[in-house]
């Protein structure tokens, strides 16, 4: 083969790849391409369905956990003071939140040496923060296990794609071995998509959470406090 043939096979070869990525680009759509990621996408479409419904279920049980009222607070230190307990017990057992909970039981405490509250309080704290962290981890185990099986997809279909380039004879079609590199690459495109919103969420959520342990934590202080003036 002479050179001008040579340059000649390998401009028409550039030409025959760029058609067809233009033909893939005007006629495959988002869901197309989606399909088209082999059966690894199975997994990803799963983890994007436990990730999206993790995070909403959590969103809702922090939402409820953080609608303390304003003023419970005030209303029981007004009341306790007032040696109002019982009252002051009932109010709190009105409403089903983490610190209403913890008052609950210090209030049921009262009478009992000041450490013995200060540990029953501690303990419903406890209890109420691994509800609010529920599941927590395993969202941050999707955000990190997507990508890797996304990437394990593209790796399988890689190996697939040379597999049939091996396995054509004479010239290898341009159009054979793009396709089957871009759908190889869909599922590490889906697998960093599912995890970067698994990550996401999972630390709004976190920060959410924090925010609630440190109401709880400055409710309980303030409810020893109160203790500590009344005697």
């Amino acid at each position: 083969m002479t050179l001008l043939q040579t340059l000649s096979t390998d401009n028409q070869l550039a030409v025959d790849t760029l058609n067809t990525i233009q033909e893939t680009g005007s006629q495959i759509g988002l869901l197309d391409l989606l399909v088209k990621g082999g059966y690894m996408m199975i997994p990803l479409y799963l983890l994007f369905v436990l990730a999206i419904f993790i995070f909403v279920e959590r969103l809702m049980i922090l939402k409820k956990a953080s609608k303390t009222p304003k003023g419970l607070m005030d209303q029981v230190k007004m009341m306790v003071q007032g040696g109002n307990i019982q009252q002051a017990k009932m109010i709190c057992q009105g409403e089903e939140t983490p610190v209403a909970h913890m008052l609950t039981k210090g209030l049921e405490r009262i009478g009992s040496p000041l450490k013995n509250i200060e540990v029953a309080i501690e303990n419903v704290g406890k209890i109420e923060i691994y509800k609010l962290e529920k599941n927590l981890g395993l969202l941050a185990t999707v955000s990190g296990a997507a990508p890797m099986i996304g990437f394990l997809g593209t790796v399988t279909g890689m190996i697939q794609a040379f597999i049939s380039v091996a396995q054509e004879e004479g010239m290898v079609s341009p159009k054979l071995l793009s396709t089957g590199i871009y759908e190889a690459m869909i599922t590490t495109a889906t697998g960093l998509v599912v995890g970067i919103l698994a990550y996401l969420g999972y630390n709004y959520l976190v920060s959410k959470v924090s925010k609630l342990v440190h109401n709880m934590e400055y409710t309980s202080i303030e409810f020893i406090d109160l203790l500590q003036e009344k005697k």
